[in-house]
Protein backbone atom coordinates (compact mmCIF):
# COMPACT_ATOMS: atom_id res chain seq x y z
CA UNK A 1 0.00 0.00 0.00
CA UNK A 2 1.05 3.27 -0.61
CA UNK A 3 1.02 6.93 0.42
CA UNK A 4 -2.02 7.29 -1.61
CA UNK A 5 -3.86 5.09 0.39
CA UNK A 6 -2.61 6.54 3.57
CA UNK A 7 -4.09 9.71 2.66
CA UNK A 8 -7.40 8.06 1.25
CA UNK A 9 -8.27 6.98 4.73
CA UNK A 10 -8.06 10.23 6.48
CA UNK A 11 -9.07 12.84 3.77
CA UNK A 12 -11.70 14.09 5.45
CA UNK A 13 -10.02 14.37 8.04
CA UNK A 14 -7.14 15.91 6.88
CA UNK A 15 -9.38 18.51 4.92
CA UNK A 16 -10.87 19.20 8.51
CA UNK A 17 -7.65 20.27 9.82
CA UNK A 18 -6.30 22.18 6.77
CA UNK A 19 -9.37 24.70 7.73
CA UNK A 20 -8.30 24.32 11.59
CA UNK A 21 -5.12 25.36 10.27
CA UNK A 22 -6.33 28.53 8.48
CA UNK A 23 -8.45 29.78 10.95
CA UNK A 24 -6.05 29.65 13.81
CA UNK A 25 -3.62 31.00 11.98
CA UNK A 26 -5.33 34.08 11.70
CA UNK A 27 -3.35 37.10 13.47
CA UNK A 28 -4.06 40.79 13.48
CA UNK A 29 -0.30 41.13 12.66
CA UNK A 30 0.15 41.05 8.60
CA UNK A 31 3.58 39.68 8.80
CA UNK A 32 3.13 36.81 11.52
CA UNK A 33 0.15 35.81 8.78
CA UNK A 34 2.24 36.22 5.91
CA UNK A 35 4.94 34.04 7.25
CA UNK A 36 2.86 31.29 8.38
CA UNK A 37 0.81 30.64 6.01
CA UNK A 38 3.85 30.88 3.67
CA UNK A 39 5.64 27.74 5.77
CA UNK A 40 2.08 26.01 6.18
CA UNK A 41 1.29 26.26 2.62
CA UNK A 42 4.09 25.04 1.55
CA UNK A 43 3.67 21.48 1.37
CA UNK A 44 5.21 18.63 2.87
CA UNK A 45 4.46 15.43 4.05
CA UNK A 46 1.71 15.88 6.65
CA UNK A 47 3.05 12.73 8.47
CA UNK A 48 2.47 14.32 12.28
CA UNK A 49 -0.87 15.23 12.00
CA UNK A 50 -1.65 12.23 9.88
CA UNK A 51 -0.17 10.43 12.85
CA UNK A 52 -2.40 11.49 14.89
CA UNK A 53 -5.46 11.29 13.10
CA UNK A 54 -4.88 7.55 12.49
CA UNK A 55 -3.45 6.64 15.94
CA UNK A 56 -7.31 8.02 17.15
CA UNK A 57 -9.18 6.04 14.13
CA UNK A 58 -7.00 2.97 14.88
CA UNK A 59 -8.35 3.10 18.52
CA UNK A 60 -12.08 3.58 17.41
CA UNK A 61 -12.05 7.57 18.68
CA UNK A 62 -15.23 8.83 17.82
CA UNK A 63 -14.93 12.30 18.53
CA UNK A 64 -13.37 15.57 16.97
CA UNK A 65 -10.98 16.44 19.10
CA UNK A 66 -8.04 14.41 17.31
CA UNK A 67 -8.59 17.03 14.37
CA UNK A 68 -7.69 20.06 16.51
CA UNK A 69 -4.67 18.14 17.53
CA UNK A 70 -3.53 17.16 14.71
CA UNK A 71 -3.19 20.50 13.59
CA UNK A 72 -1.68 21.44 16.92
CA UNK A 73 1.07 19.09 16.28
CA UNK A 74 1.21 20.40 12.53
CA UNK A 75 2.17 23.94 14.33
CA UNK A 76 4.42 22.63 16.11
CA UNK A 77 6.35 20.95 13.58
CA UNK A 78 6.20 24.16 11.53
CA UNK A 79 7.70 26.52 14.33
CA UNK A 80 10.74 23.97 14.64
CA UNK A 81 11.13 24.19 10.50
CA UNK A 82 11.07 28.23 11.25
CA UNK A 83 14.03 28.02 14.19
CA UNK A 84 15.65 25.06 12.56
CA UNK A 85 16.16 27.12 9.61
CA UNK A 86 17.43 29.88 10.82
CA UNK A 87 20.02 27.72 12.97
CA UNK A 88 21.26 25.98 10.10
CA UNK A 89 21.55 28.99 7.78
CA UNK A 90 19.10 27.56 4.99
CA UNK A 91 17.54 28.95 1.89
CA UNK A 92 15.88 26.07 0.41
CA UNK A 93 13.18 23.93 1.82
CA UNK A 94 10.80 21.52 0.38
CA UNK A 95 11.56 23.40 -3.51
CA UNK A 96 10.94 26.76 -2.37
CA UNK A 97 12.85 29.45 -0.68
CA UNK A 98 13.03 28.76 3.45
CA UNK A 99 10.84 31.80 5.14
CA UNK A 100 13.84 33.19 7.01
CA UNK A 101 15.75 33.55 3.09
CA UNK A 102 12.20 35.55 2.06
CA UNK A 103 11.44 37.26 5.72
CA UNK A 104 14.66 37.33 7.33
CA UNK A 105 15.75 35.52 10.41
CA UNK A 106 14.18 38.58 13.19
CA UNK A 107 10.50 37.31 11.53
CA UNK A 108 10.90 33.62 11.29
CA UNK A 109 12.08 33.30 14.81
CA UNK A 110 9.24 35.79 15.82
CA UNK A 111 6.61 33.77 13.67
CA UNK A 112 7.76 30.52 15.03
CA UNK A 113 7.34 31.31 18.34
CA UNK A 114 3.52 32.56 17.77
CA UNK A 115 3.06 29.26 16.16
CA UNK A 116 4.00 27.58 19.24
CA UNK A 117 1.79 29.65 21.83
CA UNK A 118 -0.64 29.80 19.54
CA UNK A 119 -0.11 25.64 19.73
CA UNK A 120 -0.47 25.87 23.70
CA UNK A 121 -3.64 28.02 23.24
CA UNK A 122 -4.85 25.35 21.00
CA UNK A 123 -4.38 22.47 23.21
CA UNK A 124 -5.57 24.01 26.27
CA UNK A 125 -8.99 24.11 24.81
CA UNK A 126 -9.11 20.15 24.81
CA UNK A 127 -8.92 20.12 28.36
CA UNK A 128 -7.28 16.93 29.33
CA UNK A 129 -3.93 17.31 31.27
CA UNK A 130 -2.41 14.31 29.92
CA UNK A 131 -3.00 15.96 26.55
CA UNK A 132 -1.28 18.76 27.56
CA UNK A 133 1.52 16.96 29.61
CA UNK A 134 2.23 15.06 26.47
CA UNK A 135 2.45 18.31 24.03
CA UNK A 136 4.49 19.67 26.46
CA UNK A 137 6.85 17.44 27.25
CA UNK A 138 7.34 16.72 23.84
CA UNK A 139 8.29 20.11 22.67
CA UNK A 140 10.82 20.00 25.63
CA UNK A 141 12.77 17.74 24.64
CA UNK A 142 12.87 18.69 21.26
CA UNK A 143 14.31 21.80 21.90
CA UNK A 144 16.43 19.90 23.69
CA UNK A 145 17.45 17.49 20.93
CA UNK A 146 18.35 20.78 18.91
CA UNK A 147 21.05 22.12 21.42
CA UNK A 148 21.96 18.46 21.28
CA UNK A 149 23.02 18.72 17.75
CA UNK A 150 24.46 22.20 18.11
CA UNK A 151 26.88 20.75 20.38
CA UNK A 152 27.49 17.80 18.30
CA UNK A 153 28.63 20.29 15.05
CA UNK A 154 31.91 19.56 13.40
CA UNK A 155 32.26 16.63 15.93
CA UNK A 156 33.89 13.53 13.39
CA UNK A 157 33.63 11.03 16.37
CA UNK A 158 30.27 11.18 17.31
CA UNK A 159 28.95 7.48 17.59
CA UNK A 160 25.44 5.81 16.37
CA UNK A 161 24.07 5.88 19.63
CA UNK A 162 24.80 9.70 19.82
CA UNK A 163 23.55 10.14 16.63
CA UNK A 164 19.96 7.86 17.20
CA UNK A 165 19.87 10.37 20.80
CA UNK A 166 19.51 13.41 18.32
CA UNK A 167 17.35 12.28 16.33
CA UNK A 168 14.96 10.52 19.25
CA UNK A 169 14.85 13.70 20.62
CA UNK A 170 14.73 15.70 17.50
CA UNK A 171 12.54 14.06 15.29
CA UNK A 172 11.72 11.20 16.21
CA UNK A 173 9.70 12.62 19.59
CA UNK A 174 6.97 14.86 17.88
CA UNK A 175 5.97 11.06 16.08
CA UNK A 176 5.71 9.80 19.19
CA UNK A 177 3.76 12.34 20.64
CA UNK A 178 1.21 11.90 17.79
CA UNK A 179 0.82 8.42 17.84
CA UNK A 180 0.27 8.90 21.72
CA UNK A 181 -2.41 11.18 21.26
CA UNK A 182 -4.77 8.84 19.48
CA UNK A 183 -4.80 6.55 22.35
CA UNK A 184 -4.92 9.26 24.81
CA UNK A 185 -8.59 10.38 22.94
CA UNK A 186 -9.26 6.97 22.30
CA UNK A 187 -8.76 6.34 26.18
CA UNK A 188 -6.99 3.51 25.61
CA UNK A 189 -5.32 1.46 28.45
CA UNK A 190 -1.65 2.25 29.15
CA UNK A 191 0.23 -0.66 27.05
CA UNK A 192 -2.26 0.14 24.20
CA UNK A 193 -0.56 3.89 24.50
CA UNK A 194 3.06 2.84 25.20
CA UNK A 195 2.36 0.78 21.84
CA UNK A 196 1.30 3.36 19.87
CA UNK A 197 4.33 5.86 21.45
CA UNK A 198 6.61 3.05 20.53
CA UNK A 199 5.19 3.04 16.80
CA UNK A 200 5.79 6.59 16.69
CA UNK A 201 9.01 7.08 17.77
CA UNK A 202 10.55 3.93 15.59
CA UNK A 203 8.46 5.40 12.59
CA UNK A 204 10.34 8.94 13.40
CA UNK A 205 13.83 7.49 13.29
CA UNK A 206 12.82 5.50 10.48
CA UNK A 207 11.93 8.82 8.67
CA UNK A 208 14.60 10.92 9.58
CA UNK A 209 17.70 8.12 9.23
CA UNK A 210 16.11 7.82 5.56
CA UNK A 211 16.22 11.77 5.33
CA UNK A 212 19.75 11.51 6.10
CA UNK A 213 20.08 8.43 3.46
CA UNK A 214 18.63 11.27 0.62
CA UNK A 215 21.00 14.11 1.51
CA UNK A 216 23.74 11.50 -0.39
CA UNK A 217 21.68 9.06 -3.21
CA UNK A 218 19.11 11.66 -3.63
CA UNK A 219 18.34 14.54 -6.33
CA UNK A 220 18.24 17.89 -5.03
CA UNK A 221 14.68 18.44 -7.15
CA UNK A 222 12.87 15.47 -5.75
CA UNK A 223 14.27 16.09 -1.65
CA UNK A 224 13.42 19.30 -1.95
CA UNK A 225 16.51 21.25 0.20
CA UNK A 226 20.49 21.31 -1.15
CA UNK A 227 22.42 17.95 -1.71
CA UNK A 228 24.98 18.50 1.05
CA UNK A 229 23.23 21.04 3.52
CA UNK A 230 24.06 18.69 6.48
CA UNK A 231 27.37 18.73 5.38
CA UNK A 232 28.45 22.00 4.86
CA UNK A 233 26.49 22.49 8.51
CA UNK A 234 29.35 20.05 10.11
CA UNK A 235 26.67 17.58 10.86
CA UNK A 236 27.97 13.95 11.52
CA UNK A 237 24.79 12.05 10.58
CA UNK A 238 24.88 8.34 9.96
CA UNK A 239 25.59 7.76 6.31
CA UNK A 240 29.00 9.73 7.45
CA UNK A 241 29.87 7.66 10.37
CA UNK A 242 29.56 3.86 8.37
CA UNK A 243 31.47 5.66 5.63
CA UNK A 244 34.43 6.47 8.44
CA UNK A 245 33.78 3.01 10.00
CA UNK A 246 33.28 0.40 6.53
CA UNK A 247 35.32 2.33 3.94
CA UNK A 248 39.03 2.60 3.49
CA UNK A 249 40.81 5.06 5.32
CA UNK A 250 41.02 7.44 2.27
CA UNK A 251 37.67 7.49 2.32
CA UNK A 252 37.52 8.15 6.07
CA UNK A 253 39.99 10.73 6.45
CA UNK A 254 37.79 12.61 3.29
CA UNK A 255 34.80 12.44 5.70
CA UNK A 256 36.55 13.38 8.47
CA UNK A 257 37.98 16.55 7.51
CA UNK A 258 34.78 17.54 5.46
CA UNK A 259 32.86 17.56 8.93
CA UNK A 260 35.52 19.04 11.26
CA UNK A 261 35.66 22.06 8.82
CA UNK A 262 32.27 21.85 7.44
CA UNK A 263 33.20 22.00 4.08
CA UNK A 264 30.62 22.03 1.47
CA UNK A 265 33.27 22.34 -1.42
CA UNK A 266 33.95 18.89 -0.75
CA UNK A 267 30.95 17.30 -1.36
CA UNK A 268 31.90 15.47 -4.31
CA UNK A 269 34.55 13.86 -2.23
CA UNK A 270 32.23 13.04 0.30
CA UNK A 271 29.83 11.59 -1.61
CA UNK A 272 31.57 9.78 -3.88
CA UNK A 273 33.60 8.32 -0.68
CA UNK A 274 29.79 7.80 0.93
CA UNK A 275 28.73 5.88 -2.14
CA UNK A 276 31.59 3.46 -2.51
CA UNK A 277 32.01 2.89 1.21
CA UNK A 278 28.67 0.82 1.87
CA UNK A 279 27.57 3.04 4.06
CA UNK A 280 24.18 3.84 2.35
CA UNK A 281 23.47 0.30 2.26
CA UNK A 282 24.07 0.31 6.46
CA UNK A 283 21.99 3.27 6.62
CA UNK A 284 19.25 1.79 5.62
CA UNK A 285 19.47 -1.33 7.57
CA UNK A 286 19.45 0.71 10.39
CA UNK A 287 16.27 2.48 8.54
CA UNK A 288 14.49 -0.84 8.26
CA UNK A 289 15.27 -2.19 11.52
CA UNK A 290 13.61 0.76 13.06
CA UNK A 291 10.25 0.28 10.89
CA UNK A 292 10.10 -2.94 11.79
CA UNK A 293 10.01 -2.28 15.17
CA UNK A 294 7.40 -0.02 14.86
CA UNK A 295 5.48 -2.18 13.00
CA UNK A 296 6.09 -4.76 15.96
CA UNK A 297 4.32 -2.22 18.27
CA UNK A 298 1.37 -2.21 16.64
CA UNK A 299 1.03 -5.84 15.85
CA UNK A 300 -1.82 -6.66 18.15
CA UNK A 301 -4.25 -3.96 17.41
CA UNK A 302 -7.23 -4.70 15.14
CA UNK A 303 -7.75 -4.61 11.72
CA UNK A 304 -9.39 -1.48 9.76
CA UNK A 305 -8.32 1.39 7.42
CA UNK A 306 -6.35 3.36 9.74
CA UNK A 307 -4.59 0.32 11.24
CA UNK A 308 -3.38 -0.55 7.50
CA UNK A 309 -2.72 2.85 6.64
CA UNK A 310 0.02 2.75 9.98
CA UNK A 311 1.34 -0.66 8.78
CA UNK A 312 1.63 1.23 5.29
CA UNK A 313 3.77 4.27 6.47
CA UNK A 314 6.01 2.06 7.53
CA UNK A 315 6.91 0.79 4.30
CA UNK A 316 6.56 4.14 2.79
CA UNK A 317 9.37 5.79 5.46
CA UNK A 318 12.06 3.95 3.97
CA UNK A 319 11.01 3.43 0.32
CA UNK A 320 10.44 7.21 -0.54
CA UNK A 321 12.76 8.80 -2.82
CA UNK A 322 11.87 12.00 -1.33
Amino acid sequence: MSIEFVKSVIAADMQAVDQIIRERLHSEVILVRQVAEYIVSSGGKRLRPALALLSAGALGYQGQHHRELAAVVEFIHTATLLHDDVVDESSLRRGRDTANALFGNAASVLVGDFLYSRAFQMMVGVNDMRVMQVLADATNVIAEGEVLQLMNIGDADLDEAAYLKVIRYKTAKLFEAAARLGALLAKSDAATEDAMARYGMHLGTAFQIVDDVLDYSGDAGEIGKNLGDDLAEGKCTLPLIHTMRLGTAEQADVVRTAIIHAQRDNFPAVLAAVQGSGALAATMLAARAEAALALEAIAGLGDNPATQALRALADVAVERSS
